[in-house]
């Protein structure tokens, strides 16, 4: 699990309900049936209007994606295709081959240096790869859009539910006495509303947003890796120019064996 969304859906539900009973208010004046009925039912309601199922299918994985640690290793990226380097200078082009098993998992790449052994032109296995990362990001910005749009629609419906709730209390005027906590209970609506799109909803896109701009960033880093390969430039200076994607502090790897040391 990633404990990062995890600990900051507790923190941010603990705040809010916390500093509610500080104030002096009781939990279970929190809880409301019918607000939470109109806000969460209207909110997905609409969400699954604005998107096509094929799209909704994709929740659930983007749900685990949001709450799952993924192992996207950027330096053993980098390790990788400076050993490629390595081998390519050593042995040849061809002898990228004989590493092919090594790819099964990141068939990106596996694709990119297929090509390079080839012998495919460099311009036209950059312009392919490069449309595979922007149908990537597209594909990744479908499924955030899906929170984003939670993450509008939810404040709306709060909004709606407590317009609905003081319809209600405007209608029964008769007895004075209990207008205060019914004007309340009405408000409780814009609370869910409010609450569920900053705490839940948007932080979540924002989360998908980051793992997405990361994958997207290695998938960069493998293009000019594979490129550099072709073009058969020094590992040594191979190691350096992807390191330059990466901000200066993100520019030393943690792991035992420095990148590139045994290739160099």
């Amino acid at each position: 699990m990633d404990l990062s969304t995890i600990i900051g859906l507790i923190l941010g539900f603990a705040g809010l309900i916390g500093g509610f009973i500080l104030e002096g208010g009781h939990f279970t004046s929190l809880l409301q049936i019918t607000a939470f009925m109109i806000v969460f039912g209207g909110t997905f309601g609409a969400v699954i209007v604005s998107f096509p199922m094929s799209q909704l299918k994709t929740v659930p994985k983007l749900l685990n994606i949001a709450f799952t640690e993924r192992k996207l290793h950027v330096h053993e990226s980098i390790r990788q295709l400076v050993d490629f380097s390595s081998l390519a200078r050593r042995e040849g082009i061809l002898a990228l081959e004989q590493r092919y098993e090594d790819l099964k998992g990141n068939p990106f790449l596996s694709e990119g240096l297929m090509m390079v052994v080839d012998g495919v032109d460099p311009q036209l296995i950059r312009e392919i790869l490069e449309i595979e990362i922007s149908n990537i990001e597209a594909r990744h910005e479908k499924g955030i859009k899906i929170f984003e749009s939670a993450g509008g629609f939810a404040p709306t419906m709060g909004i709606i539910g407590t317009v609905m709730g003081l319809v209600h209390v405007l209608g029964n005027l008769s007895n004075p006495d209990e207008l205060g906590p019914s004007i309340a209970v009405a408000f409780i609506a814009t609370l869910y509303g409010v609450g569920s799109a900053n705490v839940i909803y948007l932080p979540i896109a924002a989360k998908l947003k980051a793992r997405s701009q990361m994958e997207v960033l290695i998938k960069e880093i493998e293009v000019e890796g594979i490129l550099s390969i072709q073009a058969g430039e020094n590992p040594q200076m191979l190691k350096k120019k992807l390191l330059a994607f990466l901000p200066p502090a993100e520019r030393i790897d943690n792991e035992e064996n420095p990148i590139g040391d045994n290739n160099e």
